[in-house]
């Protein structure tokens, strides 16, 4: 698809004469001057013919996507139940199946691109949310591919979302302008809780019990409390009951990723800074321990039952034991930046080191517990699937390499 820039767009200035003199109307009238145009707000567009039922969309269907536009783990998703991985294309969201590479496209109906996106605990609905004015937060049937609900309750776009493990409950957080932190039950389509944050929230992750969640952000690390805030007996929407964490010398840090444990782990929390800490916060909301992951950056972190993954900058993703946050190993590192895939005949061209090479940052990550597969996104917007069972001989599962800013121009081109 052809993205124009700023003033890429044709423009015909070029107006058909008409003649003077038309047949029963005198000259004079044809030269006299045009009647003044009205004011601009009482112009009306002229309305196009509706479109014939066979138009284009639908005569052909969605093949495969090209591209990629999660810019954090917001945008990429995994089905615990079939492993297939799901991230945001545009206005499209990719359901990836590694094992076949084939996907499944689910076209978001507002045309509206995608922010956010997350699968359902059973992996048979994904949530999704949008950009721009009067977002939606959509839920969708992954194999029917069809919208099932649509809540409207931000203005200016949806950050985060996701589904509580006990499935009845959809958090939705809204950008920095809107501010709104909404819990919805979705399958009866009502707002049961909101709350105004006071600052970015870049992140959120449910309690393994569904009790409580923890969004995070510009010196923010907050646990909400479900059970008390929707089970309060009023009509209506409900204030959220929040509780902040308890920083100590930490509290001027902008937290960019959070998991809550799973497992023996599940009263522990999981954050990582932009600065490169790694926090651990208990369930009395205390920061119980943190290590510096010796990074210039990091942005993401995704946790299995035994393993905590972190995503830094220079291609980075350090593995640390969740129980002790003890440093194990590195992932190998992906392609360096500028590399010519054109080269690549063997599958181990992707993986030749050079000298003072740099590396794409890791921007977002998604653990597979069915088959132990890590899926990462690059900041030059490549894909891997990596094997972890064993981290100490890490396998590349899958992995696709896109163009990594704007398409300017496409072509067909006939052999």
């Amino acid at each position: 698809m052809a993205a124009l820039g700023p003033g890429g767009y044709a423009r015909n200035d070029t107006v058909e004469k008409l003649p003077s003199v038309m047949a029963g109307v005198p000259a004079r009238r044809a030269q006299s001057s045009p009647p003044p145009a009205p004011p601009l707000c009482l112009r009306r567009r002229t309305r196009l013919p509706a479109a014939p039922e066979d138009t284009v969309q639908n005569r052909v269907s969605l093949e495969k996507v090209l591209g990629i536009t999660a810019q954090n783990s917001s945008g990429l998703t995994c089905d615990p139940s079939t492993g297939h991985v799901a991230y945001l294309a545009g206005c499209v969201v990719v359901i990836l199946n590694p094992k076949e590479n084939k996907q499944q496209h689910i076209l978001n109906t507002a045309r509206k691109s995608l922010s956010a996106l997350a699968f359902s605990p059973d992996g048979k609905y994904i949530v999704t949310g949008e950009n721009g004015h009067r977002p939606a937060v959509r839920i969708w049937d992954v194999e029917e591919k069809s919208q099932v609900a649509e809540m409207l309750g931000h203005k200016y776009g949806v950050a985060c979302v996701a589904f509580s493990p006990n499935m009845k409950h959809i958090v939705s957080m809204g950008y920095q302008h809107d501010m709104v932190l909404n819990v919805w039950d979705w399958k009866k389509d009502i707002l049961v809780a909101s709350n105004k944050v006071s600052c970015r929230v870049i992140a959120l992750s449910f309690s393994e019990d569904s009790s409580y969640f923890v969004t995070v952000g510009n010196r923010h690390v907050r646990f909400w409390f479900l059970e008390v805030s929707t089970e309060a007996k009023v009509t209506g929407t409900v204030p959220l009951v929040g509780r902040s964490g308890i920083l100590g010398e930490l509290h001027d840090n902008v937290f960019c990723g959070v998991a809550c444990g799973r497992g023996q782990m599940a009263g522990s929390t999981f954050c990582v800074s932009y600065s490169g800490l790694l926090c651990q916060f208990n369930e009395k909301r205390v920061l119980e321990k943190w290590i510096n992951l010796k990074v210039s950056l990091s942005s993401c972190l995704c946790v299995s039952q035994e393993l905590i993954f972190c995503g830094c900058t220079d291609g980075i993703v350090r593995i640390f034991q969740a129980h002790s946050l003890q440093y194990l190993t590195n992932l190998p590192k992906p392609h360096y930046l500028g590399v010519d895939v054109a080269q690549g005949l063997e599958p181990s061209f992707l993986f030749h080191r050079k000298a003072e090479a740099t590396y794409p940052d890791t921007v977002a990550l998604t653990f597979d517990p069915m088959h132990q597969w890590l899926s990462c996104v690059y900041k030059d917007h490549s894909i891997y699937i990596w094997d972890v069972r064993d981290i100490n001989q890490v396998g590349k599962v899958w992995s696709e390499l896109f163009h990594s800013s704007y398409v300017w121009n496409v072509e067909v081109l006939f052999w």
